[in-house]
């Protein structure tokens, strides 16, 4: 005993040590390889609901406008802008639209996506939401975003939600906007309640002169009519213009009409997460047929109640659900 005492466990505590430590390295590469895992899975998912929702869009109506939100990333296979593009998502939206990528609050370029879509430009339009905090600031911002030959929009703190008619852009454009790509200019209108009634709504959003109408399908739980959106498609001296409606693909909202009383966060199981700034809403497992049955493939579903509407296009949010839900 005294000759295993003295020898031999020192020997045995040190390969005990290294036992452990090489289970927790195996412990921390297995965890690391199934994060890698469920991100790329989350990222294929995205792609493929995408170009689902694009595919059936324009099986009913041709030339129906894709734009996602943010996340430019995803034109790309593994969402690596280094990697090969995915053809398949680039065919199926028809521009890119983001925020603050020239001024959060002030001068602050994102120089990693302002080289991603430096990129992309050849390929489809990009359309660019920044924020300003001084509104001495909104020609410099807006002229900034206009040299990389992208299309601008400027907000304030005041309309950092996109509640309100920001100032009618600095150039007018009379001409008639038949795709996304002749657009000069574009209105972002995400919150129609501060707006006193549905008709002066619509009345102030049709005497603007934006190329590119970018709201909400609804006003206040009231959807638009196929009359109320011809109506937007007119620019005051009649020219054509697109009209675009908002649909939330990444995240579940308390207040839209598909929402059941009992649901609550991981019922459904597909209600995943809290989205961090906005109560009344939960980020999804959008991969889930009973979510994208929610969003398309019947006449009460979201997409195909914008497409009855007679609107031009779809504008997807938290399309970067992809990367919030596993970090």
């Amino acid at each position: 005993m005294k000759h295993i005492q003295g020898s031999y466990l020192p020997r045995l505590r040190s390969l005990g040590r290294l036992l452990l430590i090489s289970l927790l390295s195996f412990s921390f590469s297995c965890r690391e390889k199934k994060e890698e895992l469920q991100k790329a899975n989350t990222i294929l998912e995205m792609q493929r609901l995408v170009e689902e929702i694009s595919q059936y869009a324009r099986a009913r109506k041709p030339g129906f406008v894709i734009i996602p939100q943010n996340g430019p990333e995803l034109a790309f296979v593994g969402a690596e802008p280094s990697a090969a593009m995915r053809e398949s998502y680039v065919q199926a939206i028809d521009g890119f639209t983001v925020e603050e990528l020239l001024y959060n609050g002030t001068y602050r370029p994102d120089q990693a996506r302002l080289e991603v879509l430096t990129n992309l430009k050849a390929l489809r339009p990009i359309f660019v939401a920044d924020y300003i905090t001084d509104s001495s600031l909104y020609r410099a911002a807006w002229d900034s975003i206009a040299q990389q030959g992208f299309v601008p929009f400027i907000r304030t703190p005041s309309n950092y939600y996109y509640e309100l008619l920001p100032p009618e852009p600095p150039t007018t454009n009379q001409n008639a906007i038949n795709a996304l790509r002749e657009a000069q200019n574009f209105l972002y209108l995400l919150n129609p309640n501060r707006f006193p009634d549905k008709q002066t709504y619509i009345q102030q959003l049709a005497n603007r002169w934006e190329d590119v109408l970018i709201i909400d399908a609804e006003y206040k739980g009231e959807w638009l009519t196929p009359q109320d959106v011809a109506l937007l498609q007119k620019k005051p001296n009649g020219a054509r213009r697109l009209v675009i409606a908002y649909m939330n693909i990444g995240a579940a909202e308390r207040y839209r009409y598909y929402w059941q009383p009992n649901w609550r966060l991981g019922n459904p199981i597909w209600i995943q997460k809290p989205y961090p700034g906005y109560a009344d809403e939960y980020y999804v497992a959008y991969w889930y047929p009973e979510w994208k049955s929610i969003l398309y493939g019947s006449p009460n579903a979201y997409l195909d109640r914008i497409l009855a509407a007679g609107f031009d296009g779809v504008f997807l949010d938290n399309v970067e659900a992809y990367y919030y839900l596993v970090h």
